[in-house]
């Protein structure tokens, strides 16, 4: 089993920034990639980001490229989201999740029902 642990959320500024940071532990790390997704209140759960574990190819939706970047640390089996000019429509809880199967289509990276492992979540609230 792999256990997901968000950190770093919080309240911030439209403008802001904010890095989130996902732990993975547990049996030896073997995931293909991993991915952030984030839900806000009465909404659907939508990609954000994702990582390929070996290679470290990024896949983002649209409406964070040029303003979030994706990275894993291998040593420590960690992976970060460095988020930059927040706007208030980012006010969500932001999951990390990780999945066993390489894709090779964004539209498969972006499905979450394919990743098997997720976090518990971290709130993020951009204030306007």
């Amino acid at each position: 089993q792999v256990q997901l642990v968000e950190s770093g959320g919080g309240l911030v500024q439209a403008g802001g920034s904010l890095k989130l940071s996902c732990a993975a532990s547990g049996r030896a790390f073997t995931e293909a990639a991993m991915g952030w997704f984030r839900q806000a209140p009465g909404k659907e759960r939508e990609f954000v980001a994702v990582v390929t574990w070996i290679g470290g190819n990024t896949h983002f939706s649209d409406f964070v490229k040029a303003r979030f970047s994706i990275s894993r640390d291998s040593a420590k089996n960690t992976m970060y989201l460095q988020m930059n000019s927040l706007k208030p429509e980012g006010t969500a809880v932001y999951y990390c999740a990780a999945r066993s199967r390489m894709a090779y289509s964004f539209k498969d990276f972006a499905s979450y029902k394919d990743y098997g492992y997720w976090g518990q979540g971290t709130q993020v609230t951009v204030s306007s």
